[in-house]
């Protein structure tokens, strides 16, 4: 393959990336059959041979110094693969060798592609260490298929198997989705050439929620035979209706649907085995501990052969596995319900502050229940006296955030009782709760009184307790981190009192207070995601208010990080034409 010349004119030199390509191409990477594609410890892509071009529709300028993930890694539906729930990012950062199935990638030309891969770890060049991804496609062929059509029975062991693939598959994921594609990945074309999955909702509704068939080596999801189905008949002999009320397992075959239907479930059977060309099917109810799930068929078109009654006991112990796990999940599902209703209650509504712009982004942990012990809390004090807060208890649960709730509640206790009082003497009180009183068991915040004053300028009185330090941006770019007051983290009984600090904020200037998880990465130390958001909200410093919040959120936050993000920004108003004169110097405007 040609040397890859760096953008711009043919004499431009060539980068580091292109420069190590080339040298791996002019080794053995171009050799090889398989699609190679070479990264670094950080997954940035180093080297692409032709293969893994032609694979991906892609040239190698789209793809070296690119992050595979971000760049190539995508779930089924399109959409960037969160980078927690990606494989491929696990196995490089633990620098192991793993293997994986029915993985999505976008190609240059916006399609999807459906893809196995291997990583290996692999030393590209000297004092560089990363990994090769091995891509290629997986060829479905049913290994228990003649050449004829037929399909040669399940052997003892095949059907174990099976089954304890099924257990694994199921056990490990809390989604309805991911489980019925995994499922049908498990069956077709394993057993079938067609499955479909019939819901029903908490309301005894109908849903036909997947429908999967294996063509031309891959599966295809059948968009047009999904959606909502008429409801089940009481007094039905037809097989689907039988299974939704929770009947045995049936074998059906070309004749069951073509007599005039009885019901409107029946009429969409007899559009899916006319669309399908199924002409052996079975049908089995799903079950949950306690009631009907639903119900799953497998039908056989392009195979010669009928499914028999031997077929009946393992389809009942797929879907008896695949019942116990839709329970899971729609239980979990249930859980996060409620969490997050509880999340978007305990999260107050900003105040209308003379004058000044406010605005708040909660953004749950990717891994938990979307509720934990990050908070933001903003209200009115007097008449031009407002409380900021913001806060984080140690936690990813519903006890972290019955925790927060706790804090919150007694911090606006404690600040009302005394309006007047700094914000050093109402955490000092809202620490001796917390030793006491409450149950937290370890928690930061920082709590702001805002004033304005007769200069027309607002003023940050503050006190922190072991939480990362507000940043001040103002509008010429100049982002600076507030240090001062600073004290130990709550419920640890602070041995001396809390300092405050004080201090003026330009006309036109952002204040923003934040979590960790907006800064913290497993990767890199806190001075380096203290640093980075600096930088990144000095160049947003002329960004609409809601824009850069929602562009740190983006640019900032770590990837790597299961953190939840709390923030909450302001920004003060430019000052009247006849104020200017009054504006002190930015050297002058910290006050002590």
């Amino acid at each position: 393959m040609d040397n890859v010349a760096a953008p711009g004119t043919g004499d431009t030199p060539l980068s580091g990336h292109q420069a190590l390509s080339n040298a791996l191409l002019d080794g053995t990477l171009e050799n090889m059959a398989a699609s190679v594609i070479v990264v670094d410890d950080e997954g940035l892509i180093l080297a692409t041979n032709s293969a893994a071009q032609s694979l991906l529709g892609r040239d190698a300028v789209e793809l070296i110094g690119q992050d595979f993930h971000d760049l190539l890694h995508r779930d089924k539906h399109g959409h960037p693969m969160p980078r927690t729930r990606c494989q491929i990012r696990k196995a490089l950062l633990s620098r192991d060798t793993r293997h994986g199935d029915t993985e999505w990638f976008a190609r240059g030309d916006g399609t999807l592609v459906q893809l196995s891969w291997l990583v290996t770890p692999y030393t590209p060049g000297p004092g560089v260490t990363g990994a090769l991804v091995l891509l290629y496609e997986m060829k479905q062929k049913d290994s228990h298929q003649s050449e004829d059509g037929h399909a040669a029975p399940l052997t003892e062991l095949d059907r174990l198997a099976l089954l304890a693939e099924t257990t694994t598959q199921l056990t490990s994921t809390l989604d309805v989705d991911e489980a019925l594609h995994r499922l049908a990945a498990l069956t077709v074309p394993r057993l079938a050439d067609w499955a479909v999955f019939d819901l029903l909702s908490e309301r005894d509704e109908v849903r036909r929620v997947l429908v999967v068939e294996h063509k031309d080596g891959t599966l295809v999801e059948r968009d047009d035979l999904q959606g909502p189905m008429p409801p089940v008949p009481e007094e039905s002999p037809m097989p689907l209706s039988r299974a939704l009320r929770g009947a045995a397992s049936t074998l059906v075959g070309r004749a069951t649907y073509q007599g005039p239907p009885d019901s409107g479930i029946a009429v969409e059977q007899q559009r899916l085995f006319k669309e399908t060309g199924m002409h052996s099917a079975v049908i089995a109810p799903i079950r949950g501990l306690r009631d009907v799930l639903g119900a799953l068929t497998l039908g056989r078109a392009q195979r010669h052969d009928a499914f028999t009654t031997a077929d009946l006991p393992l389809l009942e112990d797929l879907t008896r596995r695949a019942g116990l796990a839709l329970d899971n999940a729609r239980l979990y599902q249930r859980q996060r319900k409620v969490a997050e209703t509880m999340q978007r209650h305990l999260l107050p509504q900003l105040p209308a502050l003379p004058g000044l712009e406010m605005t708040a982004r909660y953004v749950p942990a990717p891994d938990a229940s979307s509720v934990g012990g990050d908070w933001y809390d903003a209200f009115a004090l007097a008449a031009h006296a407002h409380a900021l807060a913001i806060g984080d208890v140690v936690g990813h649960d519903l006890d972290a955030a019955a925790g927060m709730a706790q804090l919150r509640n007694m911090l606006r206790a404690f600040a009302w009782s005394d309006p007047e009082a700094a914000p050093s003497a109402v955490v000092t009180r809202l620490d001796e709760a917390v030793m006491h009183i409450a149950e937290v068991p370890m928690a930061t915040m920082v709590l702001a009184r805002l004033t304005l004053g007769d200069d027309a300028l607002w003023r940050l009185r503050w006190t922190n307790a072991g939480h990362p330090p507000p940043l001040l941006v103002t509008h010429d770019g100049q982002a600076h981190y507030l240090d001062e007051g600073h004290g130990i983290l709550l419920g640890t009984g602070a041995p001396r009192p809390r300092p405050d600090a004080v201090t003026a904020l330009p006309p036109r200037a952002t204040l923003l207070l934040y979590t960790d998880g907006l800064i913290e990465s497993p990767k890199h130390s806190i001075d380096h995601g203290l640093d980075r958001l600096r930088r990144h909200a000095a160049s947003l410093a002329h960004r609409p208010l809601d824009s850069f919040c929602d562009s740190l959120l983006d640019q900032v936050r770590p990837n790597d990080n299961d953190d939840d993000v709390a923030m909450i920004a302001l920004r003060t108003p430019a000052p009247t034409r006849g104020e200017w004169l009054r504006q002190p110097r930015a050297s002058a405007m910290d006050e002590s």
